[in-house]
């Protein structure tokens, strides 16, 4: 696999072996999965760190991560996706990181599509980047309840943010230092991504998606049933009506 997958987009830019990177990887027992998705980072970026947090594992997820290389951060006791990812968003602030990707440890979002991900970054064009599904067409397809929560969620946050968004839901993500400093001071716990977005157009992130394909993970399964699909949708919509009333936390500072 070619190394040269994250070299700069434009003429303009500066490259990206000069920008301090990394990959954080929220994990919960992952242990199948992890070692895969840390080996496709490496060789598609050898120059980018990672951290991967352990998320209350009680497999050998933290000591798979640690045997490939990456900084590894065990969580006492699962604290939820958002948790996990706030917390490598901290250290990513704490170590000075000036770009950091979110790529989840099951193995669905493909290290592969990492240059396009981080492509508006690095141009300048963008402080927040999301892959989105649905952009193009192709590649893995969730559960029909799911599409549908996704759709309803999307048109929703496209509202209040006056932009088309189309996966609203995508943990696959890349953040400057800006996009750094807002995740690591404020994150929601139960499920981030839709209530992030939000958090990031109150405070003026540029955002913007870019087209990728999802993959079906190899082993486990997802813990979102349709049932849970449901009640997701209706929790995140009255956690985003909550949040049009909530008082914003301010982005860490230098």
């Amino acid at each position: 696999m070619s190394t040269e997958v994250l070299s700069a987009p434009s003429s303009g830019s500066a490259p990206l072996a000069t920008v301090k990177r990394i990959a954080i990887v929220p994990a919960f027992n992952e242990e199948r999965n992890v070692g895969r998705v840390l080996d496709e980072l490496r060789a598609i970026d050898p120059g980018l760190a990672v951290v991967v947090v352990s998320d209350g594992s009680t497999d050998r997820t933290a000591e798979v991560a640690s045997a490939r290389g990456a900084y590894v951060i065990r969580l006492p006791f699962n604290l939820g996706i958002g948790g996990a990812v706030q917390t490598g968003f901290r250290y990513a602030w704490e170590e000075g990181y000036e770009l950091a990707v979110r790529l989840d440890g099951d193995g669905q979002h493909d290290p592969g599509e990492l240059g396009v991900l981080v492509a508006p970054i690095v141009a300048g064009e963008a402080d927040l980047a999301v892959g989105s599904r649905f952009v193009a067409g192709g590649g893995y397809r969730s559960s029909a309840a799911r599409r549908i929560g996704i759709r309803v969620l999307a048109r929703v946050v496209s509202l209040i943010a006056r932009q088309r968004l189309t996966d609203t839901t995508s943990g696959f993500q890349a953040c400057n230092r800006r996009a750094i400093s807002l995740y690591a001071a404020d994150l929601p716990h139960d499920y981030p991504e839709v209530e992030g977005m939000v958090m990031a157009i109150k405070h003026r992130i540029r955002l913007v998606e870019v087209p990728v394909t999802m993959r079906e993970r190899e082993h486990g399964s997802s813990s979102i049933g349709t049932l849970g699909s449901i009640y997701y949708m209706v929790k995140i919509l009255l956690a985003l009506f909550v949040d049009l009333f909530r008082r914003d936390v301010a982005p860490l500072e230098e």
